[in-house]
């Protein structure tokens, strides 16, 4: 077990004097927050690398940019609300901070229905029970754990976006994955991986593919454990025979909007509450520029620093049966933006022990990926230059009337 998070001992939280810092600002510290007053710990703030032009409060309390963080309580403890705890705990450990605690025991006897939450009961119910299984697969290490596996079912998509961080925007001929074939390659992968928090199903917008629905289905027919996510971005309406497909299904949605362009979001959502499906819809005002494909010829000690600082190296996703550490990669990959490097992705129709030893390598054991190259980065904090060398914060979802014209790099 990682001594340097402690998960029984949470009677040191309630020490008068000691400020309490949540980290990060997701849908499921709210629970967090929720279960330390019951506990009778006092939290001070939460704290977030991505929320700082966003965001000043959460339920109630202020939001501190982590780098500020050291300058307002430096003896802090810190609660970790992400699902990335080792990426968490590096981070703030550079910061000087040594003194984490991980939710799993709060949690364990948190009554969901007890609060009003800001999503709905049956979406904080999947999110608690996410943040426990990525809690406890870190305790135990010898686990293949991935917290979600991004099941891209088309490059089509609703909107044109010019700066597409899946790059949908250079898709000339856009194509939708066959609908068997994914789910064959997702049981490849399951074979070989102890556990998936989620199972995502992304595009582009995968309701452009008309087997959206029956995809959805059937990852969960071939493993009722299994929690999918359908990721839309509210310009689709779905058919009500979808919908219903999927009723009583651990099936999940998470809404992007875009305020405009999200033509058909309140017609979703209606839908949604019909026929009882969970769902979150979030405003998106902005992104950060990592869109761009040019080649860098970084060093290994800065493509280390790129995929170090990168927020994205965990979407691990499915394209065309390969298996990719981030979708940035797997589309550059697809469009044959870059040449085709083995060390980038694991191919799933290998030898099988191929296929567990390199997802093994993929998920634990890189310190950068050679497609990182051709990536401006992609930080948790937009405003820093480390690993960076894109605009920053831009404002989302900007349309283009043409597909975008990109360099190949051999």
């Amino acid at each position: 077990m990682d001594k340097r998070i402690e998960y029984k001992n949470l009677e040191n939280l309630k020490k008068k004097g000691d400020p309490v810092i949540i980290f990060k600002v997701v849908r499921e510290a709210e629970a967090i927050a929720n279960a330390c007053r019951e506990m009778g710990i006092n939290v001070t703030a939460f704290c977030d690398y991505e929320k700082r032009n966003t965001l000043k409060s959460f339920c109630g309390l202020e939001v501190i940019h982590t780098p500020d963080l050291p300058h307002r309580f430096p003896k802090a403890k810190i609660i970790i609300s992400s699902q990335y705890v080792s990426d968490s705990i590096d981070r703030l450990s550079e910061l000087g901070y040594n003194e984490f605690y991980s939710p799993i025991r709060l949690l364990e006897n948190y009554d969901v229905d007890k609060y009003d939450h800001l999503i709905s009961r049956s979406y904080m119910k999947t999110q608690i029970t996410s943040i426990t299984k990525a809690h406890e697969a870190y305790f135990d290490g010898n686990k293949i754990f991935m917290r979600s596996l991004d099941v891209m079912i088309t490059t089509k998509c609703s909107m044109k976006c010019e700066s597409c961080s899946n790059l949908m925007q250079y898709y000339t001929d856009p194509q939708n994955s066959d609908f068997q074939k994914i789910l064959d390659e997702v049981n490849i992968i399951t074979d070989h991986v102890d556990e998936i928090s989620e199972y995502r199903v992304i595009g582009g917008e995968p309701m452009m593919n008309k087997e959206w629905a029956n995809i959805s289905y059937g990852l969960i027919k071939d493993d009722p454990k299994r929690k999918v996510y359908v990721w839309t971005n509210g310009t689709v309406g779905p058919k009500d025979e979808q919908l219903e497909l999927l009723q009583g299904k651990d099936v999940s949605f998470v809404i992007t909007d875009y305020g405009q362009f999200s033509r058909n979001i309140e017609n979703l959502k209606e839908k949604l509450t019909k026929f009882n499906l969970a769902f979150v819809a979030t405003e998106v005002r902005n992104w950060v520029d990592c869109s761009s494909l040019r080649k860098h010829n970084r060093t290994p000690s800065q493509l280390q620093e790129v995929y170090k600082e990168c927020c994205a190296k965990y979407l691990y996703t499915l394209l065309d049966g390969r298996l990719y550490s981030c979708p940035f990669i797997a589309n550059a990959a697809k469009l044959k933006a870059i040449s085709d490097n083995p060390a980038n992705y694991v191919d799933l129709y290998s030898d099988s022990e191929v296929v567990k030893r390199r997802i093994k390598r993929l998920v634990g054991g890189v310190k950068f990926l050679p497609g990182c190259d051709f990536c401006v980065g992609r930080p948790y904090d937009a405003t820093s230059k480390k690993g960076y060398d894109g605009k920053g914060n831009i404002p989302a979802a900007i349309q283009t009337k043409e597909v975008l014209p990109y360099k190949v790099f051999k």
